[in-house]
């Protein structure tokens, strides 16, 4: 099948979504699919995956759900859209965050036009507290709603990562939902000869990885290690992630605040580079205060053979469950992160069950399994609109039928 997937975020900037299509077109194509990616890519030397078709440099940040999302604002971006599938003409068309009114929405209208044939499908990922929203946000929401009745009459199918994520997307796209999870990949961050990062080859460190936003709790866990830090010295604090001065501005300030040392920012770093922070590191933290649908980075941990400190908030307890996977804490509780970080570093033998758990649980989630299961998914969707493509040409047929036979007796 030619597959193309469509993402309405920066590929130079990774992030959970950009993660999930560039592993599920690499087990596509090994699959024997062939596959594009239609997505923004900004110039920052990053280095894109070989079926990427950048479509184009003008990347904007825009502020939702606390979060910063870097997406393609062109006026020409449809125009683009509309050679590509005349070239490409795809069996699938695989859309994340389908309601997304940039490159998402533009792909869905013009394959809804040129490739009636193919199945179009949406995969949602985003998932917001409702009770977190103001009244703006609500107001918002209402009109983004109604802008996307179209959307759900174009879909063929329907993919939520999780049941919060479907919860959340049935408020917008109305319709029935198949649950497939995100994965990870067990071949990197589960090879136990990766080499750690010898930098950091001696004392304890606790491993953070994410974007440097409000919402993921770095805050929290800065003041979280300070109290580690005074009952355990020789630990260290490696954070992961993609950050901009004005992301490092408060964060800094809250170091000197305390007098912290020994906290290292590495910044963005490659696949292979971040499987050596995880192999470098003792215990993973992910403070997140919310509006999480999944938790990649749990998954990247568990195979890792981590254990893990993180929120105890709904998206969270999609994937690990306390004292199982994880040791989970109310969100934004900075004496309880530090008490969890404290428990696994004091206790190896509840690190050691932990970690038995979680590779236990992190083998579900195989991209082997997830990218099967979303092939098994398309060729459903095909069956499905071929069947109604046939059975729409026979309506036309026998109307043609009937009323040459009409002409003919009259």
């Amino acid at each position: 099948m030619r597959i193309a997937l469509v993402s309405p975020y920066d590929f130079a900037f990774p992030g959970g979504v950009t993660k999930h299509i560039a592993n599920l077109s690499l087990k596509l194509r090994e699959m024997g699919h062939h596959t594009i990616i239609l997505a923004p890519m900004s110039r920052n030397g990053a280095t894109p995956p070989a079926e990427l078709i950048p479509l184009s440099f003008f990347v904007v940040p825009v502020y939702y759900n606390g979060s910063r999302a870097r997406l393609c604002i062109s006026p020409f971006i449809g125009r683009t859209v509309r050679r590509i599938l005349k070239w490409y003409m795809p069996d699938v068309v695989h859309l994340h965050e389908p309601t997304n009114p940039t490159l998402p929405r533009a792909v869905l209208r013009e394959a809804s036009e040129l490739v009636p044939e193919a199945v179009i499908l949406g995969t949602f990922h985003a998932y917001r507290e409702t009770h977190k929203r103001n009244e703006l946000e609500r107001l918002l929401n209402f009109a983004h709603r109604s802008a996307c009745r179209g959307v759900a009459a174009r879909l063929d199918g329907r993919i939520a990562v999780s049941l919060l994520a479907q919860e959340y997307a049935c408020g917008i796209v109305p319709g029935p939902y198949r649950i497939i999870p995100n994965g990870v990949d067990l071949t990197l961050f589960g090879d136990r000869h990766i080499e750690p990062l010898p930098e950091f080859a001696e004392g304890i460190n606790i491993l953070f990885v994410g974007r440097l936003e409000a919402r993921k709790g770095v805050s929290c866990l800065l003041d979280a290690f300070a109290r580690v830090k005074s009952e355990l010295p020789h630990t260290r604090l490696l954070i992961v992630g993609p950050y901009s001065a004005s992301d490092m501005k408060p964060l800094e300030h809250r170091i000197r605040s305390l007098s912290l040392r020994d906290v290292h920012f590495l910044g963005c770093l490659p696949e292979r580079e971040l499987a050596r922070c995880y192999r470098t590191a003792h215990v993973f933290c992910a403070p997140s205060l919310g509006s999480e649908s999944f938790g990649m980075v749990l998954l990247e941990a568990m195979a890792a053979g981590l254990p893990i400190v993180a929120s105890d908030i709904a998206g969270y307890r999609m994937v690990v469950r306390h004292q199982k996977e994880a040791y989970l804490v109310p969100p934004g509780n900075v004496e309880a992160i530090a008490q969890g970080l404290l428990t696994l570093l004091c206790q190896p033998d509840l690190r050691y069950s932990m970690v038995k758990q979680g590779q236990a649980t992190v083998s579900r989630y195989t991209w082997e399994k997830i990218s099967t299961e979303i092939l098994d998914f398309y060729i459903d969707l095909r069956r499905e609109k071929q069947a109604e493509l046939y059975r729409a040409q026979s309506y036309i047929q026998q109307s043609l039928s009937v009323s040459h036979e009409m002409e003919r007796v009259n």
